[in-house]
């Protein structure tokens, strides 16, 4: 997943989406009708003959953040980033960039927006065959009247960007097809925009180019920090690229969220097929096997409180925490028991065992083994270093079987009814 965009703090909006909606035919406005009541596309196709392309769409995209629109060919979405940028007239709804409405305005701000604000990446590179490398990314600067030194410089700038100096007066009949989706990009950047969209740029190149690109975009994205709108039908190059994607069926979104969210909450049996085609446990972070019930307690917790509260909650570790929630150490249900056969310890500071091992909420799964080899519990974290939870061995394999059995339900399983998996301590 792409960690570009990922700041402290809320971004403002750049991008806002209200009800947009595409429809194909000669009546628009009885299918427009039938939306407002709450009619599917496929409801209105039948009963009207109309086509939503894209039906009702909402949604808002932050400064600097990768926002992918995924779906299966058909499902509307080459058509509704079209919309965006209103190559495609959409039939209602609102696209306000920076609080500006494309839609409600005269056609020399429309010209003045694609110009200066927002740029496009097509999948079949539309370069222009009798110019040079660096006469199509300067193609869209001549349009917007820039002289030809200043254009040229900002061609050759962009170009940089993208690795191919070297190819600027080169024709693209001598360029291989990573090569000229380079050139789109470059072209798309050298108008310096606020928005770049994407429609599907990677999906006709070879999946070993279409890798280098997808890391070279991130590379890209790291310095530039622009708004993007990417368009794929390819769920795990969404899932690699976004910040947050958008799941599209039928003109319509029916679910958003981060590719983690996606994954391991798809809210239909349409969104799960797509989540099925990834390895779920590469998607599992330390945060979501983070249990609540592992007991956190105050360094000046009484020890009897403290293994009162294990016994209680049938626990076997408590992790130990400062004013602040901050980790110091962690005690089991034998360390407290045998400080109360023995000196009498008034507070589980007392008894605590350090050091206790800690880890980011966001830690993928895979990265856990190396610290699970004691018995102590792994304490989970949030960004200002408060304990969240913890995790141990034991928590990590139950997990991981109940993902194997979830992906393939005609594996046996083989744990016996009320057994529990290794690794605790008393």
């Amino acid at each position: 997943m792409n960690k570009a965009a990922n700041g402290h703090g809320p971004r403002a909006a750049k991008l806002q989406v209200e009800g947009l909606t595409k429809i194909y035919g000669g009546r628009p406005e009885e299918a427009l009708r039938l939306l407002a009541n709450g009619k599917t596309s496929k409801e209105i196709l039948a009963t009207t003959q109309q086509v939503a392309a894209v039906s009702n769409v909402s949604f808002s995209v932050e400064q600097g953040e990768i926002f992918t629109i995924m779906g299966l060919s058909g499902s509307g979405k080459s058509t509704l980033v079209r919309c965006l940028n209103r190559l495609i007239e959409p039939s209602a709804g609102s696209v306000r960039i920076d609080g500006q409405d494309l839609l409600a305005g005269s056609p020399a701000q429309l010209r003045s927006v694609r110009r200066s604000k927002i740029a496009m990446v097509f999948q079949n590179f539309a370069l222009l065959p009798h110019k040079s490398v660096a006469e199509n990314v300067e193609f869209g600067l001549m349009l917007r009247g820039e002289p030809p030194a200043a254009r040229r410089e900002k061609a050759l700038r962009s170009l940089a960007q993208v690795g191919l100096s070297d190819w600027a007066h080169r024709y693209p009949d001598n360029l291989s097809g990573g090569m000229k989706q380079r050139v789109g990009l470059a072209r798309a950047l050298a108008s310096d925009p606020d928005i770049l969209l994407m429609d599907e740029p990677f999906s006709a190149l070879d999946p070993l180019i279409r890798s280098d690109l997808q890391e070279e975009l991130l590379r890209l994205q790291r310095e530039i920090r622009k708004t993007i709108i990417f368009i794929t039908h390819d769920f795990h190059e969404a899932v690699r690229l976004s910040d947050r994607l958008a799941v599209m069926r039928d003109g319509a979104f029916v679910q958003v969220g981060t590719a983690h969210d996606i994954v391991l909450r798809p809210v239909d049996d349409y969104v799960a097929t797509f989540a099925r085609e990834l390895d779920r446990s590469r998607m599992l972070c330390a945060g979501d096997l983070a249990y609540k019930r592992v007991p956190i307690v105050g360094a000046e917790m009484p020890v009897a409180a403290t293994h009162n509260r294990l016994i209680s909650e049938g626990q076997v570790h408590a992790v130990v925490v400062d004013a602040d929630r901050r980790p110091l150490g962690y005690v089991s249900l034998r360390d407290v028991e045998a400080a109360q056969a023995g000196e009498p310890a008034s507070a589980v500071a007392d008894v605590r065992r350090e050091p206790v091992l800690s880890t980011a909420a966001t830690a993928p799964l895979s990265g856990l083994f190396g610290l699970l080899g004691g018995r102590a519990p792994l304490v989970v974290i949030d960004e200002a270093g408060k304990a969240q939870g913890a995790v141990d061995a034991s928590d990590v394999l139950q997990q991981l079987h109940l993902v194997t059995q979830q992906e393939r339900p005609d594996l046996p399983d083989h744990t016996p009814p009320g057994s529990a998996m290794p690794g605790r301590e008393r």
